[in-house]
């Protein structure tokens, strides 16, 4: 005997379950005093691939492999060291006299298909089993115990069984199912044929007289492919050449001629094998038509749904420029009264009003183009932390005291390709919602981040993969419903009430993100907060060092000995420019349209600067106009003058060495210092 437990190594769940238990406190005792006969058929038992069990001493106490224990389901762990019979009970009642007769005679045994009924897993279960005994001698020469090995042979049987059956009756039921299948082939409403792989056609089941107006003398020993609509040939024949080479062609649809001249659509279900393609074919003409039908209503609804956002669109915004018109045309009309009258004082503060009304409603346009992904941007490379840090004053005085304003960042938040003036509007936009969704105070946390999005991720954003940094503006407000944040991106839609807002400061943001390739993500939860972020693609580029605000131009305006051409299809805009440039001292020409505007450019006058919209009538546009002037006057300076960014200027989001475009409506201070720049530049 030897105090060492190496007889215990190993042995799966079941020996750890060993290794850990309190054996002294059992008859059993100290597993360093168990004689060598057990702890050598324990290794055995417990090491077998073999469902295996040790029955031990005059009670048979049971110790089990891992295998076994499967077999016990729910008894297992409680049955270890237990007695057999207290273990299985009626079960064991069958097979014990074996089990004690080679205990009391030392002789195994070995039993095959052995029926037990166990109950396990909640029910009573018939099962099978394979099982051999072997005694274990102890070290005084007597049997001490048995080595109990076997197999749960219960599904096997099951399959034996149904085998036999099957095999019973195949016989018996080969006749009926052969007489089946003649009905079928004579009753089917459904089209079946055996055809070569060349589609020869071999046999033909009555169906088809039914389904084409075809019977089986027009069709055996003719080729498949001449009833065959034209367009649908070529890529029956290729499925054909992929059955013949091995390929597999489960379902299959196409078109075949009608007797009388029309077609139908048939679904195939096809078998091939060595020499021939058996195949069922269903009529599906009816189905065809109904999902074109149901295609047509969709294409309806969704040209609805678009119908009823454009009226959505066009309702807001007529509104909103009624409003702004009102006030424009109101001031026009005083001002025109006051001067009738003499009243030269009052005109100021009409003009005021006019003014104040034209701005907001420039303001209006730039957000539409903003969602609409129009509007003129001028990125540069962007530290958006630095961007932050100097909007944070700003956002503080908007939002008032009783919000707390944090802002955070990594110091190695990478770069951002953007127009660092319309993320600062975007920035004040999220806030200023966050603000209102807290009538009484709370927090707003500003966060920067760097991303990566891969395929998944970024594919439900509609974004290509890669590396993005983020700005996001985490609020503690009353949170956004399910229903209500599926909207929040649509132009003029708002949970404010009347006046307090126009609907179109998310829409914004969400149209600014995506002209940026980016994208905006919103995460809200009703009375906790709502976190909208937006994420813009990592530009490798130097951040500007310069400071991304307003900067005072101290470019010298003395351009009087510059000729400028103003290129405009609407005249009053046209007359405008003209005056401003005049006011200057430019010499100013005009056109209306690009073909007059090129014969100035081709004239050989001295022209300095071209100051033109993009959309012109004439046979080009602005962009094609300027490149040809530039051809003839290399030193030409161009500023364009747009509403919107039109692709025929911007391209790819960069012009051309000399040319810079503006926003219109413009201011005339702002319009006079791009003048002056570009004319130093020249």
């Amino acid at each position: 005997m030897t105090s060492s437990l190496s007889f215990l190594d190993n042995g799966g769940a079941v020996g750890a379950l060993m290794r850990a238990h309190d054996w002294t406190a059992t008859a059993l005792g100290d597993p360093h005093t168990w004689p060598q006969s057990l702890r050598s058929s324990l290794s055995a038992c417990l090491n077998s691939p073999i469902l295996g069990a040790v029955l031990w001493g005059p009670d048979l106490c049971m110790f089990y492999n891992d295998a076994y224990a499967e077999s016990l389901a729910d008894r297992h762990p409680a049955a270890l060291a237990q007695p057999v019979a207290s273990v299985w009970g009626s079960a064991w009642d069958k097979v014990a006299p074996d089990f004690q007769r080679a205990m009391a005679t030392g002789l195994g045994f070995s039993h095959n298909y052995v029926e037990l009924m166990i109950y396990r897993h909640g029910r009573r279960e018939k099962t099978f089993w394979n099982f051999v005994a072997a005694p274990i001698v102890g070290e005084d020469g007597s049997v001490v115990g048995l080595l109990n090995q076997g197999q749960e042979i219960t599904e096997q049987v099951r399959k034996d069984r149904e085998i036999h059956t099957a095999q019973a009756t195949l016989v018996r039921t080969v006749d009926e199912r052969t007489r089946d299948r003649n009905r079928l082939w004579e009753l089917s409403a459904d089209i079946m044929l055996r055809c070569g792989f060349d589609g020869r056609i071999n046999t033909v089941n009555p169906a088809w007289h039914d389904v084409l107006g075809l019977d089986e003398s027009e069709l055996v020993g003719a080729n498949l492919l001449d009833h065959i609509h034209p367009d649908d040939i070529n890529r029956t024949a290729d499925a054909a050449r992929i059955l013949a080479e091995g390929g597999s062609v489960t379902r299959f649809d196409n078109r075949y001629r009608h007797q009388d001249g029309s077609y139908r659509w048939i679904s195939w279900s096809i078998r091939p094998d060595a020499e021939n393609i058996y195949a069922v074919g269903r009529d599906v003409t009816a189905e065809k038509e109904q999902a074109e039908l149901l295609r047509s209503a969709e294409d309806a609804l969704r040209q609805a749904q678009k119908m009823e956002a454009v009226g959505q669109l066009t309702g807001g915004l007529a509104h909103d420029f009624n409003n702004l018109l009102a006030g424009i045309q109101g001031s026009l009309d005083m001002i025109s009264q006051r001067i009738g009258q003499g009243r030269y004082g009052d005109i100021k503060r009409y003009v005021d009003v006019g003014s104040d009304a034209a701005k907001r409603a420039a303001s209006l346009t730039h957000r539409l183009l903003a969602f609409s992904r129009q509007q003129t941007l001028d990125p540069k490379p962007t530290d958006v932390n630095r961007l932050v840090r100097g909007m944070e004053d700003l956002v503080r005085r908007t939002v008032g005291p009783a919000v707390q304003v944090e802002a955070h960042g990594p110091d190695d938040l990478w770069t951002a390709l953007v127009d660092p003036s319309q993320l600062e509007n975007s920035l004040l936009n999220l806030c200023i919602n966050a603000r209102d969704a807290m009538p009484e105070g709370g927090h707003i946390r500003i966060a920067t981040a760097n991303h990566w999005l891969d395929g998944e991720a970024a594919e439900a954003d509609d974004l290509p993969a890669g590396e993005y940094l983020s700005l996001s503006v985490q609020d503690t407000g009353t949170g956004i419903a399910p229903e209500v944040i599926a909207r929040v991106f649509e132009p003029f839609f708002t949970t404010k009430q009347v006046g307090e807002g126009t609907g179109l400061g998310l829409s914004m943001v969400y149209g600014f993100a995506k002209q940026s390739g980016g994208h905006v993500r919103i995460y809200s939860e009703p009375g906790v907060g709502t976190t909208v972020c937006i994420y813009l693609p990592r530009h490798d580029g130097v951040a500007d060092a310069g400071d991304t605000g307003q900067k005072t131009s101290t470019v010298a305006r003395d351009v009087r000995s510059a000729t400028v051409l103003v290129v405009d299809d609407e005249p009053s805009v046209r007359l405008l420019i003209a005056d401003i440039l005049a006011d200057l001292g430019c010499t100013v020409l005009q056109a209306g349209d690009s073909a007059a505007g090129l014969a100035v450019l081709e004239s050989g006058a001295p022209i300095d600067l071209l100051v033109s919209d993009i959309g012109l009538p004439g046979g080009m546009n602005g962009r094609q106009m300027a490149e040809r002037g530039m051809r003839i006057k290399p030193r030409l300076r161009v500023l364009f003058l747009t509403g919107y960014a039109e692709a025929a200027v911007l391209g790819n989001g960069k012009l051309a060495e000399g040319m810079a475009v503006m926003t219109k409506p413009f201011d005339i201070d702002v319009l006079s210092e791009r003048v002056a720049e570009m004319l130093a530049g020249a």
